[in-house]
């Protein structure tokens, strides 16, 4: 068994796009999923733009007997899950599923489920109550429910450190690939559109109140005002080299080689942010050096104080414009754990198409010391370095190479 862990598969549920195909055509080409919220009426709340999955029809999908069980975010988990299994070319029906597990990452489980049964609960009383809230609800149900639906019956888990956790998640499931397990299905799915969810994600002071959906999220851009949530992520399919090409793997679309993870002092304690600490670690971690990366995926916090910490922090590693930086996830929104994930996959398919995808929308303000990408850029990718913090201080950093 080699130590290399590489990625075989992959499953993307998105706001500008579900699949792979339908997915990258729509990031090269600048097509946004952001827009006015319908999932609910959001005229009373102070933003009102989110990242929708619009068109998705459950009972297309899933077994009947799996609806009332779940929440919209499983939903969209077990589909990716599908989604990744199958352009893997995995069969569990012919493999031993003892050694294959599930490893996602959460940042708030199952948000509209709980609410609507706390609105049976308020007003209907305790015996309208669904017995499934008793795990639809749970950070960890995303990994329970695609075990359950696939048979993977390996080692399993889930990881809770809010916008990071998607790269924490992939970087615990490289670990039990290379402890001897056969196949990890690992990222994020987040989904909390709903009035619950939308109240807490504003506590954070942190959204976006512009009302057009290409001036709201805009990243290192003069005119940044906060983030545009959003629901869905994506989920990969990680093995071991040697195992995946002795089982005549369809594809190997790259290799996870690097991760490093780090957490920020706490606020005033005149020490610098832990940011640029990951990155050197993940670099070290892979063998590389700074000058050795193609692109850096950048977290892209849409707030100008965490947009200046993460500028810092790149140009402190790599220089002054010395690296291509790109946001995909202006045309997504923040998928809270699935965002990260989304981030590995859309890197993944700029290595294998040569083609970097833009930052939509964005005028890259010059202060920065970023040269980022706002349109296709179309150059041999065979590194790339994807970022990710989460909301009380989570910074983590995974480097991916190319193995052609």
């Amino acid at each position: 068994m080699s130590s290399q862990v590489v990625v075989t598969g992959i499953g993307i549920m998105s706001p500008n796009g579900c699949g792979v195909e339908d997915y990258w055509d729509a990031t090269r080409a600048s097509r946004s999923g952001i827009g006015r919220i319908t999932r609910f009426d959001p005229e009373s709340y102070p933003s009102r733009l989110a990242g929708q999955i619009d068109g998705f029809t459950v009972e297309d999908h899933l077994p009947s007997r799996l609806v009332p069980q779940t929440d919209r975010m499983t939903q969209l988990a077990l589909v990716g899950a599908d989604h990744a299994l199958s352009d893997a070319k995995v069969s569990t029906r012919e493999a031993d599923t003892l050694g294959m597990g599930v490893m996602t990452a959460s940042t708030c489980g199952g948000f509209e489920f709980g609410q609507d049964q706390l609105q049976n609960l308020w007003s209907k009383g305790s015996q309208y109550v669904s017995a499934y809230q008793s795990f639809a609800w749970f950070y960890a149900v995303n990994t329970g429910q695609i075990s359950i639906r696939n048979g993977l019956r390996g080692p399993s888990g889930v990881v809770v450190s809010d916008q990071a956790g998607g790269l924490d998640a992939l970087a615990h499931a490289r670990r039990l690939v290379r402890k001897g397990s056969d196949l990890i299905l690992s990222g994020g799915v987040d989904a909390a559109i709903c009035p619950w969810g939308w109240a807490a994600q504003l506590t954070t002071g942190k959204l976006s109140r512009e009302e057009h959906p290409d001036r709201a999220y805009l990243p290192f851009d003069a005119d940044a005002c906060g983030y545009v949530p959003g629901e869905g992520g994506a989920l990969l399919i990680l093995e071991d080299a040697d195992a995946a090409r002795r089982r005549g793997a369809a594809r190997i679309y790259g290799e996870i080689s690097g991760y490093g993870s780090t957490f920020d002092p706490r606020p005033g304690s005149g020490r610098e942010p832990a940011l640029r600490k990951a990155v050197e670690i993940a670099l070290e971690d892979a063998g590389l050096a700074p000058g050795q990366i193609d692109v850096v995926f950048a977290d892209a916090a849409g707030v100008p104080e965490l947009d200046r910490t993460e500028a810092d922090a790149i140009t402190a590693v790599f220089g002054h414009r010395a690296v291509p930086v790109t946001a995909p996830k202006t045309m997504t929104g923040r998928l809270g754990s699935g965002a990260a994930p989304l981030d590995v996959a859309t890197a993944l398919l700029a290595m294998r198409d040569g083609v970097i995808p833009p930052t939509a929308n964005v005028t890259p303000a010059p202060g920065y010391g970023l040269d980022l990408v706002t349109a296709p850029r179309h150059t041999p990718v065979s590194t790339a370095l994807v970022l990710a913090r989460g909301h009380g201080g989570f910074n983590s950093a995974l480097v991916l190479r190319s193995t052609d």
